[in-house]
């Protein structure tokens, strides 16, 4: 796990596959995303250098986003959070949507599966459900967006009192020359792109991707930019 202090208040974890992050109001810190099956001890450990891990707020069901939450919570304890609409794909009731992958996306899937850890990973058996909409307490009041439909339950969260914005994978930067684009491996293309176009109207001066490095200053600018150029038929 390399970890990248992007604000005093604010790092970024990332993985081989995807990335997240990691919130403090001192004492307590918030998770964004657990990373892959594997990470929660390298998780845990830098989160007891700098706080006490309060909550871990899951952006979406993927495997490379929520392998390390029930080893999180077994061990501290932790409240984890997820959509209502993607939580009985995290707790394992149910299986987990596979993704309407573009031609182009196919071989993106592949090499991500070839870097993660293959075989089961604990579960979280309680996840605290949300709808949207909610004020989480934390970031000096973190707003909830549901976001589909890169899974049914995708959300995002966004804090309006230091112009941060976690977009889980609904959005993300290329891995070819960084740009801002659409989020890969989407349920529903047209709806994906609808919440792209409704993340872009916020704002936001640091945007924090699943994948991909973050935009740090003028983030909504760049988002909107790059919304404008997806249509029903891009």
């Amino acid at each position: 796990m390399d970890v990248v202090e992007l604000l005093p208040r604010l790092h970024l974890l990332r993985f081989p596959v995807g990335q997240a992050y990691l919130w403090r109001d001192d004492p307590e810190l918030t998770l964004i995303d657990a990373g892959p099956p594997g990470s929660a001890a390298p998780i845990a450990a830098l989160a007891a250098t700098l706080g006490r891990l309060r909550r871990v707020v899951l952006t979406h069901f993927h495997w490379d986003h929520v392998g390390g939450a029930g080893e999180l919570a077994a061990a501290t304890g932790v409240e984890v959070l997820a959509h209502r609409l993607d939580a009985p794909v995290v707790r394992g009731e149910v299986p987990d949507p596979p993704p309407v992958a573009e031609d182009w996306e196919r071989p993106l899937h592949a090499e991500a599966l070839r870097h993660l850890p293959q075989g089961d990973y604990a579960l979280p058996p309680q996840v605290s459900e949300v709808s949207g909409g909610e004020v989480l307490d934390f970031g000096g009041g973190a707003r909830v967006l549901h976001i589909p439909e890169h899974t049914h339950g995708s959300i995002a969260v966004h804090l309006p009192a230091h112009g941060v914005l976690f977009t889980g994978d609904a959005v993300a930067a290329s891995p070819v020359d960084g740009a801002v684009i659409l989020g890969v491996l989407n349920l529903d293309r047209a709806q994906a792109i609808a919440s792209f176009h409704r993340l872009a109207e916020l704002e936001a001066d640091l945007a924090c991707f699943g994948h991909g490095d973050p935009v740090i200053g003028q983030a909504s600018a760049a988002l909107r930019r790059s919304a404008d150029t997806y249509g029903p038929d891009h």
